[in-house]
């Protein structure tokens, strides 16, 4: 884990890449230009270098970012990745939003539960590979044996096992349950199923509430119960004003396409004159514009 100024650095970098990547503006040039932002204290700076010649060279981030496994975390370098892959439609911009709330959490210090839940958001939300983006989370130094022995579970059961199943079982709520029906955590470490608690009553009642249905139920409910960091969303562009524009000008043309023929039909000819203002050009003068 790194010190909590890199973090807030790191989403002070992503942020301003997020606000100056829709103007268009060359990957290479933002960086050149936050680096002098950056505190000299961090090592975003060095960072940032490396990304930079990394960029001229293979105009690629998520390589640099990969051989920088010591400062950007593994899930980071994954995100980078698929948003520079031509496979998905993950959008840079959408995966340096991601970042910088990533980056926040990280920096507030609080726990792994909230940085699970919404790495694991991001993963569904943006339709991104599990298998990859689970075992990335894996190697996140911000976790613990333990959470990095169950993300393998998850990873191996995701798609098969519901996900509020998955948490439930790991949460003091499923110890109290049994409790209450007799069975103790002695006996359970007798028989073999005692199993390191990761997430706390509050998430296992809301997991165990939001058995069989959407998972994006059960990110909302801790969102909403637990103040958990939301998956940021790109906003659509708004294209409804262009539309009326140019559903007049077809109009206009198929108007001028209908009055051609009706013309033709009617006359036998077509009068060029009303495309010259009235009058013939040069090359046609002394000619009937009715013969034409």
């Amino acid at each position: 884990m790194l010190e909590r100024e890199e973090y807030v650095e790191q989403a002070y970098l992503f942020r301003v890449l997020g606000e100056r990547l829709p103007d268009n503006v060359p990957l290479q040039e933002i960086l050149q230009f936050v680096r002098q932002e950056l505190l000299a204290t961090t090592k975003l700076p060095l960072a940032v270098d490396y990304l930079l010649g990394e960029l001229r060279h293979t105009g690629m981030m998520s390589t640099a970012m990969a051989k920088l496994g010591h400062y950007f975390a593994p899930f980071q370098t994954y995100v980078v990745e698929e948003a520079e892959s031509d496979r998905g439609r993950f959008d840079i911009r959408t995966a340096v939003a991601v970042l910088q709330r990533e980056a926040e959490y990280r920096a507030a210090g609080k726990g792994p539960q909230g940085l699970f839940l919404y790495q694991f958001e991001c993963l569904c939300r943006n339709r991104l590979r599990y298998d990859p983006g689970l075992g990335a989370m894996a190697k996140d130094p911000a976790y613990s044996q333990d959470w990095r022995d169950w993300i393998l579970i998850v990873r191996a059961q995701v798609g098969l096992v519901e996900l509020a199943d998955l948490i439930f079982v790991r949460s003091e709520e499923y110890i109290l349950r049994r409790q209450q029906r007799g069975i103790s955590p002695e006996e359970d470490a007798a028989a073999g199923e005692s199993k390191p608690v990761l997430f706390g009553a509050r998430e296992g009642r809301i997991a165990f509430a939001n058995r069989q249905k959407d998972p994006l139920y059960l990110f909302a409910a801790l969102q909403r119960h637990l103040d958990y960091p939301a998956v940021p969303r790109m906003k659509r562009v708004e294209t409804s004003g262009d539309l009326v524009p140019q559903l007049q000008r077809r109009i206009e043309a198929l108007e001028l396409r209908l009055r051609l023929i009706e013309e033709e039909n009617t006359k036998g000819s077509i009068d060029i004159t009303q495309f010259y203002g009235g009058k013939l050009p040069p090359e046609f003068q002394g000619l009937d514009p009715e013969k034409l």
